[in-house]
């Protein structure tokens, strides 16, 4: 009959706990909006230069090889791909979570206690028969093997090991993600080196013109023609293109170092052929459709990897409301004696037992935690949804920056030939007194100042280039 109640009250009470476990107050959740435009000019064009490796986007052997050196030394890539290992392990820690944690054990030992205590009073007392007492100091000699399995009744270790799966995955496209941005950020600062090339040759070529116009207002001025405020203003302005020189050298080192840092190397002259900088065209850019973001992407494939983990985690957090059980067991043999530790069954010991846990009085912390990882997962929805329009927007800027300089540059062109033409007609024109010093300095100065921008506006077409590649999700793979 007791066993009958016994049995009895243990299943009201495990009923009870699953109960009491149960009564979970839903939080309010959020549909996740992922839905994005057709297109982004209006272009059904499935073609997509993401899918492009760097090696074959980039024509530039320098430049190539410089991506190539890169991806292999870089620090902080380097680090991250530290951290993809580190998520790897986790992922074999989570595994055996779930799985039976068994142990071996030995061990020996001696003990001796006081006669006028209650143990050494109870090992006198006993009718033992003469030569079989307690030895003393008795001994203990131990051999077995143990082991405990927690039942993962509400997969929340498998859950878990998800959760490392799911991580693990989203160090790997923050890897790839930092490699699109360290190929772009090469390749824009290799152009600008190249820029800076030949803005230092054009500055060269203009200190030569102003030197020889120089040399002609000091003829007319001997001459009487002009005054010495004219030779000073053409002297002045020779002085400042000169400073300009060690301008754009300093420009020229850092931007060499910049390289040299994502190169993991010291400060060295950097490779480039900047001959030809002027005549580069843009690679032709095929943005495709904006629904190929979600897979070329890595931040985008990052932020929803990072929503499933949240998701689990929601799950992990519920499952603490209920309770857990686990099987623990052991086999093994003890003895006082070494000569008796394998003597079957008197030696032999085992053991098994389960227990059934459940929370009663701390629900308000697992309440709070629960609470927590459904505010992570509603944060993760956001930043998923976040990265789809930010990827969007920086696709839709970078086509239109491409488009809006190709105009540009051409006008620029033309601004260029014309100003170019200027200068021997300004010239010309001050040889014969039909214009004056100040018409011959301005017309240097605005020639000077378009080609410049012109170089400018080139770099920028290589940039927005490489940019909408890097938007596009281009250069990781």
């Amino acid at each position: 009959m007791s066993k009958h109640i016994i049995s009895r009250s243990l299943a009201a009470a495990f009923i009870l706990l699953a109960t009491w476990g149960c009564k979970i107050t839903e939080p309010t959740s959020r549909a996740e909006n992922t839905s994005t435009p057709e297109s982004y000019i209006g272009s059904q064009d499935t073609t997509n230069v993401a899918q492009i490796k760097w090696a074959d986007f980039f024509n530039d052997p320098n430049l190539k090889s410089l991506i190539d050196t890169a991806l292999s030394r870089n620090q902080e890539l380097n680090m991250v791909l530290q951290e993809i290992n580190i998520s790897n392990n986790e992922i074999k820690a989570r595994k055996g979570e779930y799985l039976p944690v068994v142990n071996a054990q030995a061990g020996a030992g001696m003990d001796k206690v006081g006669r006028y205590t209650r143990y050494g009073a109870l090992e006198a007392n006993n009718e033992i028969k003469p030569g079989q007492e307690f030895p003393e100091p008795y001994t203990d000699f131990t051999l077995g093997v143990y082991a405990s399995w927690e039942l993962d009744v509400w997969k929340k270790l498998r859950n878990g090991k998800k959760v490392a799966v799911y991580n693990y995955l989203s160090s790997v496209e923050g890897k790839n993600f930092m490699v699109t941005q360290l190929v772009s950020e090469i390749a824009s600062s290799y152009y600008e080196l190249m820029a800076l090339d030949n803005q230092l040759e054009i500055l060269n070529q203009n200190i030569d013109i102003q030197k020889n116009a120089l040399a002609i207002v000091k003829l007319q001025k001997e001459a009487a023609k002009v005054t010495e405020l004219a030779v000073k203003r053409f002297e002045a302005e020779v002085a400042k293109n000169q400073s300009s020189i060690y301008v754009i050298h300093q420009r020229i080192t850092e931007t060499e170092n910049r390289i040299n840092f994502l190169l993991g190397r010291f400060p060295q002259p950097v490779l480039r052929s900047s001959e030809n900088f002027a005549e580069l065209m843009p690679t032709l850019v095929k943005a495709g459709i904006p629904s190929q973001l979600l897979a070329n992407r890595p931040d985008i494939k990052q932020a929803e990897l990072g929503l499933a983990a949240a998701k689990l985690d929601v799950q992990i957090a519920k499952a603490n409301f209920y309770p857990s059980f686990r099987i623990v067991a052991g086999l093994g043999y003890q003895a006082f004696d070494p000569k008796f530790l394998f003597t079957t069954p008197e030696s032999l010991l085992y053991s098994l037992a389960g227990d059934m846990v459940a929370p009663l009085i701390n629900r308000n912390a697992i309440k709070a935690n629960y609470n927590s990882a459904n505010a992570k997962q509603l944060q993760a929805v956001v930043n998923y949804e976040q990265s789809i329009l930010n990827g969007y927007i920086e696709v839709a800027n970078q086509l239109a920056k491409v488009s809006n300089l190709e105009k540009s540059y051409g006008l620029k062109s033309q601004q260029v030939e014309a100003l170019t033409q200027s200068i021997s007609i300004s010239n010309g024109l001050f040889r014969s007194a039909r214009a004056d010093y100040m018409e011959v300095l301005l017309t240097q100065r605005d020639a000077l100042e378009s080609r410049m921008e012109l170089i400018e506006t080139k770099m920028e077409q290589m940039n927005a280039m490489v940019n909408v590649y890097q938007a596009l999700g281009g250069g990781w793979d």
